[in-house]
């Protein structure tokens, strides 16, 4: 049985806590790992550096580099988390989506839509995977800045991934003590500046039209230091009306006044001026071409626009050897303008062209104390509040053949959330490890209805509050050096958004009687790692009371309501070996989601028990393989698998499986010894294979199918400038 480690090498989410710059003349400390699960942001990304060395117990010190002590880390959270590291001068891919780095992650779905008029479909576990729209039931936070909002709505488009290190997942009942709608958490994270600055330049050109340009620049030493990076992305689109373009800038700042003290400041602009919206389509026009828009796309121009600026402040402070306070605030502005598919011109319709103008900023503390246990072992504490605030004007219009017209829907809506929570992390014996918390969540929705009231639309004024106290616990067991086994247990909730809760089957206003879906989740896993090969196994079993399900769609407005129960487990299993120059990996996750208790949807339509839940595929794996030769070239391959997919509650319309093939390819040099070049490829669905990318859940048109482009190819060529 091995003893200990520091207390350095046992924290969970995320590594970023890991300092991977020289450490301070101090002696090394890092954060405990529930100082990465406190809260949504507060310590969820603590970046490198001081203060993220700032709470460890007076143990002897291991010496790993950064690298090693991440995946040391990793190996001993006690939870599935999964950290996927970003190189972006040799990926080869254009990292324009999320979806290129999620894919063969164990229990998580990233859609690529081909629609940059939706966001993308990511669902950890089964939870989101019903969204409509945006993300939902998974929580997103990039640098620690929470881009789902306090209704639990979230957009992940807003992530800059040509300046990141890294994207995270973590998984199960943990993932719960990041607050509302949390089932999963994923989190994008900037790469540190460099030292000494630097610049680099990039350009990619792909089937239909796609085209990529992207700069950075790096500035500034480890005291004062930052990086800017831009990047613009156009695509005329794979299916008709789906052409888009882009414009993002993302900016970090790192001050360390003193050895005890970092200061981060973070910019993000993102301005997307047009994304054509070619809709889903139903089964019969994808069998006759997967490649049109129904005529509704074109005649009535149904499109999106979306400019979103953002600012936030990280402040850590080291107080002593065995306290530390982190404190975050931020704030933003997101505009927005959707033409749908329909006029909107009832008299009782929210309108067919959505205006919103939103502002929304959040706070956080939280402090960690850390102690020794009277035997000796490692013991620490935070304690942490979270308050989040958004304020929008939504306008909805006639939509007049793709021309806004007439109001038919003006309010001012807010929404807010305030989290309290405490965690303790504590090792019970040299070879066990126990970890607990609790949050205790309150969330508020209301409206302001500013339209004059109509019998036929009545005033919608009101508002709505939930409270909940999520507790979490969790154990490690050092098995042996190569195996650590873990089991944990948590509630969470998930509370209806704005726009779920907007509308009633009476129509008297909106649904102030919906209710939060409450889930309860238990996971048990193993990891083990050798000299050449890793695994990972877990089972989990989460179940929902009030799942947020469709009751009626009505003039282009939908209805919700609240499911009794619905479950989902399954396992998950992972498998990655190094082999010489080879590198191969394997991922499996079995997932049975499904209706435990019947009910009645959209329409008096019966959703019997043991219906599936709708967006989730009972068996997904990828098997890929790297190669990598003298560090200069590299070749990959990969095949993912999907299975059947449920399109709507009452499952009489679905989806078939798939496999799809890839392959990849990079090449780097240098020239003149103070520039690196890399030219790289890729080839997606090599084999032509037409399938359903993603769906529409339960659309009310049957327009429930989303197609993947066919055979695409894409070339890439980097510069760094060192």
């Amino acid at each position: 049985m091995r003893p200990p480690r520091p207390h350095n090498a046992f924290s969970t989410l995320p590594t970023p806590l890991l300092p991977r710059n020289a450490p301070p003349a101090r002696a090394p400390r890092a954060l405990p790992v529930w100082a990465a699960l406190a809260g949504c942001t507060l310590c969820a990304a603590a970046p490198q550096g001081t203060f993220a060395q700032a709470a460890e117990a007076q143990l002897p010190t291991v010496e790993v580099s950064g690298g090693q002590a991440a995946a040391q880390r990793r190996f001993d959270a006690a939870a599935s988390h999964t950290a996927i590291a970003v190189d972006p001068f040799t990926a080869t891919t254009p990292l324009v989506n999320l979806s290129e780095l999620l894919a063969g992650q164990a229990g998580v779905v990233a859609s690529d839509r081909q629609n940059y008029a939706q966001d993308l479909q990511i669902s950890v576990r089964g939870f989101g995977s019903r969204s409509t729209f945006g993300v939902r039931g998974v929580r997103i936070l990039v640098d620690g800045i929470p881009a789902t909002m306090p209704d639990g709505q979230g957009q992940a488009a807003t992530a800059q991934l040509p300046s990141a290190s890294q994207v995270e997942v973590l998984r199960g009942p943990l993932a719960q003590q990041y607050g509302n709608s949390a089932g999963g958490v994923l989190q994008v994270t900037t790469r540190e500046p460099r030292p000494g600055g630097g610049a680099s330049a990039s350009i990619a050109a792909g089937s239909f039209g796609q085209r990529l340009a992207e700069a950075s620049l790096d500035f500034g030493d480890r005291t004062l230091g930052g990086l800017v990076d831009i990047s613009r992305f156009e695509t005329d689109g794979w299916r008709d009306h789906s052409a888009a373009e882009r414009t993002h800038l993302n900016a970090k700042v790192v001050a360390r006044p003193d050895a005890d003290t970092r200061v981060t400041a973070l910019l993000n602009l993102f301005d997307q001026p047009l994304a054509q919206d070619p809709l889903g389509l139903t089964r019969a026009q994808w069998n006759a071409d997967p490649r049109q828009a129904p005529t509704v796309a074109e005649s009535f121009d149904t499109r999106k626009s979306v400019r979103q600026n953002q600012l936030g402040l990280v402040v850590e402070r080291a107080l002593g050897a065995q306290d530390s306070v982190r404190a975050r605030l931020y704030g933003g502005t997101r505009t927005l303008v959707q033409t749908l598919s329909f006029s909107g011109a009832a008299a009782n319709s929210a309108g067919g062209v959505v205006d919103l103008d939103r502002d929304y900023y959040g706070v956080g503390l939280a402090w960690t104390h850390t102690a020794r246990t009277p035997a000796g072992l490692p013991l620490s504490w935070t304690l942490g509040v979270d308050a989040d605030r958004l304020s929008e004007h939504r306008r909805g219009l006639v939509n007049d053949a793709g021309v806004p017209g007439a109001l038919r829907r003006d309010e001012q809506d807010r929404a807010g959330n305030t989290d309290l929570f405490a965690q303790v992390d504590a090792w019970i014996a040299p070879t066990v490890r126990a970890i607990a918390g609790v949050r205790a969540s309150r969330v508020r929705l209301s409206v302001d209805d500013r339209y004059p009231a109509s019998a036929a639309n009545p005033d919608d004024s009101g508002q709505r509050s939930w409270r909940r106290t999520s507790p979490a616990v969790g154990l490690v067991w050092a098995a042996s050096e190569q195996l650590n086994v873990y089991a944990n247990a948590g509630q969470g909730l998930e509370t209806p958004t704005l726009a779920e809760m907007a509308y009633s089957q009476t129509n008297s206003g909106p649904n102030y009687g919906l209710e939060a879906a409450r889930s309860r989740q238990v996971e048990v896993g193993a990891k083990w790692q050798g000299t050449v090969h890793r695994m990972e196994a877990a089972w989990f079993d989460a179940r929902t009371r009030g799942e947020i399900v469709p009751a009626a769609t009505v003039n282009g407005r939908t209805v919700y309501q609240n499911a009794d129960r619905v479950r989902r487990r399954g396992v998950e299993l992972t498998w990655s070996a190094r082999a010489g120059a080879f590198t191969p990996r394997a991922s499996y996750t079995y997932l049975d989601a499904f209706f435990e208790s019947a009910y009645t949807g959209a329409g008096g339509a019966a959703v019997p028990a043991g219906n599936r839940l709708p967006g989730t595929a009972r068996q997904v794996a990828r098997f890929s393989l790297d190669y990598a030769h003298d560090a200069a070239w590299t070749v990959g391959a990969a095949v993912d698998v999907f299975g059947r997919v449920q399109a709507n509650d009452t499952n009489t319309e679905s989806a078939p499986g798939y496999a799809v093939l890839g392959l990849r390819t990079g090449y780097t040099w240098k020239t003149g010894g103070a520039v690196r070049w890399q030219a790289w490829a890729r080839l997606d669905n090599l084999l032509d294979r037409s399938y359903a990318g993603s769906l529409i859940v339960n659309d009310g048109n049957g327009r429930f199918f989303e197609p993947a482009a066919g055979r695409r190819v894409m070339v890439g060529l980097r510069a760094q400038f060192l």
